[in-house]
């Protein structure tokens, strides 16, 4: 009966102890969203990010042509007007058809209105890259076009290549920031529990990697890389391949990190019970960096972002025909074009609030997750 009686208490003791995990967990989450709330700023830049994510995965359905449609005699076509009223007063929303006067000079035809279709259907496209559809958001009949941010050089409208360059801009941080998170993690924390002579091989080890000039290794690898590949392929191996590069900051941080922790009660508790030194780093030593992990990941997507944009402005990114901000914006590389058809410094200001959206949700992560925060922070 004793027994029984002692095996009951343990079980209690054990779902309590779950419980309390739970609650504190619970807290945690609970606390670190109500700090978000008061970062006004952080939020705006959040809901900006979240925005951007769904459009460009959405791109196909949102764009009414697809980005590689070029309109032989709409190059330069400013950005298409849509009338909202007409001489009876507010109606649906149309266009008129435009037909070229000189070079990239156009005449507005109003003989007809073109009415804007909703689920239209236009040119085909894969939905999430896996089912064929023709179905868009909006579009019109020809020969009407409607180019809400004007078309390229190559009469290719600009709102849809801005969607589906996002794709690559938006989504490129993520391959870089896995790579270096992963191995910045092991790195730095075996270096930091183990010290010593490990640590100190780790760490000029790491210093070597550092001290690697990423711009001539860019060039490098631009002129070893096959020329056969694609250009997405061969710009997502070059940022692959600086981010084996870029590990070495964030594992001298993790070091760092490890070593403060290295002698706290729950991990020397936790050798004393036999427990394996992988174990120990996984389970006691990790988890306290990763607000950290959290945070850096936040603000050097848009480090990555303003790379892939500069690489693909000089050559070494994205190539036509595929589109991305930064390669978009080499139709803007003089004042003639800038001053003639300003529409093309749009991917400019989608990087900017990009950018910008990114690092203030950053800045708000960072103080809402740092454990000594308190209310009157």
């Amino acid at each position: 009966m004793n027994r029984l009686n002692q095996g009951n208490f343990d079980k209690n003791t054990d779902i309590s102890k779950e419980k309390k995990s739970e609650k504190k967990e619970y807290d945690f989450l609970n606390d670190t969203w109500r700090r978000m709330r008061r970062h006004k700023m952080a939020i705006i830049g959040g809901t900006i990010v979240i925005i951007l994510y769904i459009i460009v995965i959405f791109a196909g359905f949102l764009g009414p042509y697809n980005p590689y449609h070029g309109f032989k005699k709409h190059f330069f076509h400013p950005p298409t007007k849509v009338h909202f009223f007409d001489e009876d007063g507010l109606t649906r929303p149309y266009v008129y058809r435009t037909e070229t006067v000189d070079w990239a000079e156009y005449e507005v035809i109003k003989d007809k209105k073109y009415p804007i279709k909703f689920f239209h259907k236009g040119d085909e496209y894969k939905l999430f890259g896996l089912f064929k559809t023709d179905l868009h958001l909006f579009g019109v009949d020809e020969p009407a076009h409607l180019f809400l941010l004007g078309s390229d050089n190559y009469g290719r409208d600009l709102f849809t290549r801005i969607l589906f360059g996002g794709r690559v801009s938006m989504f490129i941080g993520f391959v870089a920031i896995f790579i270096t998170t992963i191995i910045g993690l092991i790195v730095g924390g075996i270096a930091g529990y183990y010290g010593g002579w490990v640590d100190n091989i780790l760490m000029r080890f790491a210093e070597v990697i550092m001290s690697i000039p990423a711009f001539y290794l860019l060039l490098a690898l631009a002129a070893v890389l096959p020329m056969g590949i694609s250009s997405t392929l061969r710009f997502f191996l070059i940022i692959s391949i600086l981010s084996f590069r870029g590990w070495a900051g964030m594992a001298r941080v993790i070091r760092g990190m490890v070593l403060s922790i290295r002698n706290e009660d729950y991990v020397l508790a936790a050798e004393a019970i036999g427990a394996r030194d992988p174990r120990i780093i996984k389970k006691h030593v990790l988890p306290t960096t990763t607000t950290y992990v959290i945070v850096r990941a936040t603000v050097s997507i848009p480090g990555y972002i303003i790379m892939e944009s500069g690489l693909s402005f000089l050559g070494l990114g994205i190539q036509e025909p595929n589109a991305s901000w930064g390669n978009m914006l080499t139709a803007a590389q003089n004042v003639t074009k800038i001053t003639n058809f300003p529409w093309l410094l749009i991917p400019g200001f989608m990087i900017f609030f990009a950018v910008l959206s990114y690092n203030l949700l950053g800045d708000g992560l960072r103080d809402a997750l740092d454990p000594k925060a308190t209310e009157n922070n």
